[in-house]
């Protein structure tokens, strides 16, 4: 017998995407009617994601088949997020920020931080809104490099607001810590160190973050792609062979990830003596360029060895802000132009790699199992 209540009933077999409930339990069917062997469903469900709305169709569908009935359903639903240029349909967890930059390497003593203050700060120079994250969980040196040493942090509330330095929004692992305090954790605490560093930052509106990750590829670099829609990756490496083997794999990771490469820096790319400023070849130099052409992309910049950018790092004085003249502090700043040239025309989007849960993205409804192999769970409650 075809009514209202047999219907209905059949209904309860279809199960809302991601959760052991039906769309009857959930209260999600709002109206049925009967005409002619159509049978029109009326459901008002939580999820603006297509996939979602595709699977009930389907499921629908497939359960007034087995009636003899045709399925004519009728979905309201939020209206999905507006599409910009950088959209993401992964995991956000810091949304006021606009864009991310992952500064990375294949080892360290490559002058990754260096790098990731210097670029920060000539970003800010060029009118955008910065923030510096130091993530380096086991060397964070950013507090230094900043001018802001031994400075206690403040508390908003539940969260932790940012120092402000150069033009540039600044928190830092070793901010949080004891100085000189030795971290040795395992791979779940770095991650949650990540995470928290994002989450529980009040970064405000932001054009970027720049975030100093530690050297090599790991648990941190993961955590962060997965956390947020990293725009672009930055590889830092010297001219030399063998550093040039760890930033392959460097980059490598960038592609794993999905990130995608706005270029490399060769730092220590020559030395620049400072009484005759004669540049002098000591590591080797632009031996980069193959390896950009080999991951189609860019030498953001050959930056050289001068004794004060030494001196600037270690006195809390970015060498692009104080001495804007020098060679260094140019190349920066033509490296800063081609990295947001790239930022702009970045696709952002890290919903492949989210973490899985039987075989299906714990934050999408992509390939997720029938209704018998369903967990006795309600699910993430993740609408995406």
């Amino acid at each position: 017998m075809k009514n209202i209540d047999t219907i209905k009933e059949k209904l309860k077999n279809v199960y809302y995407p991601g959760f052991s409930k039906s769309i009857v339990d959930f209260d999600f069917v709002k109206n049925i009617q009967l005409a002619d062997g159509t049978a029109t469903i009326s459901l008002v469900i939580t999820s603006s994601a297509v996939e979602v709305e595709a699977s009930l169709r389907e499921d629908i569908a497939k359960e007034l088949a087995s009636m003899g009935l045709k399925a004519n359903v009728i979905i309201d639903k939020p209206q999905a997020p507006k599409q910009s240029s950088n959209s993401q349909s992964g995991k956000n967890i810091a949304p006021t920020v606009k864009n991310f930059v992952m500064i990375s390497s294949g080892k360290g003593g490559v002058g990754k931080s260096t790098t990731s203050v210097n670029l920060a700060v000539a970003m800010a120079m060029q009118g955008k809104k910065v923030g510096l994250l130091d993530a380096d969980i086991y060397g964070p040196n950013i507090p230094r490099m900043m001018g802001l040493d031994h400075k206690e942090p403040q508390i908003q509330g539940q969260k932790i607001v940012p120092y402000e330095a150069y033009g540039v929004k600044v928190m830092s692992m070793g901010s949080l810590m004891e100085p000189g305090q030795a971290l040795i954790w395992r791979g779940a605490m770095v991650m949650k160190a990540i995470e928290q560093l994002l989450r529980d930052i009040i970064w405000g509106d932001l054009d970027v973050l720049v975030i100093d990750m530690p050297p090599g590829t790991g648990d941190a670099q993961l955590t962060l792609a997965q956390s947020v829609p990293v725009s672009v990756g930055v590889n830092v490496t010297t001219p030399q062979h063998v550093a040039l083997d760890d930033s392959r794999r460097s980059l490598e990771m960038f592609k794993k990830l999905h990130i995608p490469i706005a270029g490399i820096v060769e730092n220590m790319s020559g030395f620049i003596c400072p009484s005759c400023q004669t540049e002098s070849d000591i590591f080797g130099k632009g031996t980069c360029e193959e390896l950009a052409k080999e991951f189609d992309t860019q030498v953001l910049g050959d930056i050289p060895i001068e004794p004060s950018i030494r001196v600037s790092g270690d006195t809390g004085k970015p060498i692009v802000f104080i001495q804007p003249e020098v060679e260094t502090s140019k190349r920066f700043m033509i490296a800063a132009s081609k990295l947001w040239q790239t930022i702009e025309n970045s696709q952002a989007d890290n919903s492949s790699i989210q973490p899985t849960i039987g075989g299906a993205s714990a934050c999408s409804t992509a390939g997720a199992k029938p209704a018998s192999e369903k967990p006795a769970h309600d699910g993430c409650g993740c609408e995406h």
